[in-house]
């Protein structure tokens, strides 16, 4: 690329056409197709928002309709001659629009619109109206929209812009590609995903409301069958530091879209419900939420697997999100129990969480863990609860407790009516929540 000249002519001279090495005139009728710059100033003003600078590049009657070359943000694989793969940053295109939609520069953006830069132009995939919604700069879109962008037209990816509108900030951009004409349920190409899957995916709480305000359909399916609800009870934690405010999102969304009419029940194509994603995920909350709307608590995917099949299978992140209260609700509206022979595996994966193999051993009247089975747990865990664990290698010689058979006689009795009949039943609280499987830190 050419370097900065002192004192050019003027600034036609720095233009160089995509079909002509000559310099481009950059006044009259436009050119069918848009010149390419490859001049080092105009594209330094465009980048640090250098409003006067550009102002002198682009004087009146001038058109600011150009090409520009980037280097895309990430290297990729290439090959080149003789088959050896290099990575490598692919040049891609792209026009000073998207340049100022992308960084905010709203007054440059007004000059180019000025200057006849084209704002549906998508030379490398994405229109300038994509670029403002993913960098949230609502005040560009509102520019762009104006000018004559349509809000519907997708990207490379099949992507519209309200698509793009998911991250922190977007909001208003959100808002305003609706009241010009967006699609509220346009669908990506090949995803098949509507902005409100998108919404529930990202934890976007207010997003997600203000979709549902202008009309989304709250059971719109994605090409794999998923549904927005099922997409928000799939969100996972990226770290135990987040594992709350992501699970209080999901919350919050899983509230709205059901009270919007979303099925509790719907399954994707592998027949996933929302509760076995939630029970996945380790969201105890959600799959609370979930039962008291009626989920299917015995439902199987594909594979055979139940809800209480993922609470057990699902990952070391989920002990930071009290796995004991999701297989306690699971077991109190009537999961079907462990099968005793793995509960051994159960007492390997679960160990540092007690509380999760004494709620799932308080359903059984005889204890279905072998003695052999302590050995599973490393030293230092049985150190660290030795009250729980001396109190399961006691039950491993001797019969349960009257009081424990008891409770196993009535919930075996409630059975199919248990999360209906066990609140009902005119107890005293503290007989009741031991009947509902209460922790106590203890097996007798």
């Amino acid at each position: 690329m050419p370097g900065r000249r002192s004192s050019p002519p003027h600034w036609g001279h720095r233009l160089r056409c995509l079909r002509s090495a000559s310099a481009c005139r950059v006044w009259g009728p436009p050119q069918p197709s848009p010149p390419l710059c490859r001049d080092m100033a105009l594209q330094n003003a465009l980048y640090t928002g250098d409003l006067a600078r550009l102002q002198e590049l682009f004087p009146p009657h001038s058109t600011a309709d150009l090409l520009l070359e980037s280097r895309a943000a990430e290297p990729r694989w290439s090959c080149h001659q003789r088959g050896i793969w290099s990575l490598t940053y692919k040049e891609e295109l792209t026009t000073p629009l998207h340049v100022a939609a992308s960084r905010g520069h709203t007054e440059i953006l007004r000059l180019l619109l000025r200057r006849r830069a084209r704002p549906d132009s998508a030379p490398g995939g994405r229109t300038a109206l994509h670029e403002a919604c993913a960098a949230g700069h609502a005040a560009c879109v509102h520019m762009l929209l104006v000018a004559g962008a349509d809000p519907n037209i997708p990207d490379q990816d099949g992507k519209h812009p309200l698509h793009l509108c998911g991250e922190a900030g977007s909001l208003e951009c959100a808002e305003l590609l609706l009241r010009f004409g967006a699609k509220v349920d346009g669908r990506s190409e090949e995803e098949e995903e509507t902005p409100l899957h998108v919404a529930a995916r990202l934890g976007h709480v207010e997003l997600a409301d203000l979709l549902l305000r202008w009309g989304a359909c709250s059971n719109a399916r994605d090409a794999e069958g998923c549904t927005p609800l099922l997409a928000a009870c799939d969100a996972r934690c990226t770290s135990p530091a987040d594992a709350e405010a992501t699970t209080t999102h999901c919350l919050q969304l899983c509230r709205l879209l059901l009270s919007a009419g979303a099925d509790a029940d719907a399954a994707d194509q592998d027949r996933r419900r929302p509760l076995h994603l939630a029970c996945r995920r380790g969201h105890a909350d959600v799959v609370e939420l979930l039962l008291s709307c009626g989920s299917s608590v015995n439902a199987m995917d594909y594979g055979g697997h139940m809800a209480l099949h993922y609470a057990l299978q699902g990952p070391a992140a989920a002990l930071a999100q009290s796995p004991e209260r999701t297989v306690r609700a699971l077991l109190n509206h009537g999961a079907v129990r462990v099968w005793p022979g793995a509960l051994p595996k159960v007492l390997e994966r679960w160990c540092t969480s007690p509380r999760t193999i004494e709620v799932l051993l308080n359903t059984y009247s005889i204890m279905q863990l072998p003695e052999e089975a302590v050995g599973l747990v490393p030293p230092e865990t049985l150190q660290k609860y030795h009250h729980f664990y001396s109190s399961l290698l006691a039950l491993a010689r001797q019969p349960r407790s009257l009081q424990h058979l008891s409770r196993c006689a009535l919930r075996a009795h409630l059975a199919a009516c248990l999360p209906h009949a066990l609140p009902r039943l005119p107890l005293p609280a503290r007989l009741l929540r031991y009947l509902q499987l209460d922790f106590e830190d203890v097996l007798y």
